[in-house]
């Protein structure tokens, strides 16, 4: 886990918001073991309370289990809830915004689609000299 955090949330809610991610991207599995406490607060440089209390959320939110003497393991089906908040929280705070934005700055949905395609450079891209220019004398 990074050791970067930002002022504009809690540390225990960002480290909860990297294992969702971790989840989500399927660097944890179901089943698969959290890092320890104990490691995640020596890399991170943060209290093991802190860690704790991230983890603790992820309980709450039936994510993740605690195995006594054990530590604590991703749920079945953790991923699928989690797709399903994840979206639901997209949705609802940030789609808004970026509508919004788009339609602010009258983008297409062309527009749109092209920009994200692998290998197309962004409309803003300076143009680079291609083989079919002649070079100047």
């Amino acid at each position: 886990m990074s050791h970067e955090w930002n002022d504009s949330q809690p540390i225990y809610r960002q480290l909860r918001d990297r294992v969702v991610a971790m989840i989500l991207d399927g660097v944890l599995k179901e089943g698969d073991p959290l890092p320890s406490v104990r490691n995640v607060a020596a890399e991170s440089r943060v209290n093991p309370l802190t860690v704790l209390k991230g983890y603790q959320q992820l309980v709450d939110e039936g994510l993740v289990e605690s195995r006594r003497g054990l530590g604590m393991f991703v749920n079945t089906g953790a991923r699928n809830l989690l797709l399903q908040s994840e979206r639901r929280k997209f949705l609802d705070e940030e789609w808004p915004r970026i509508r919004a934005a788009i339609q602010r700055l009258g983008l297409s949905a062309e527009e749109l689609l092209n920009s994200a395609a692998p290998g197309r450079p962004s409309p803003d891209a300076p143009k680079s000299n291609t083989a079919e220019e002649k070079p100047k004398p």
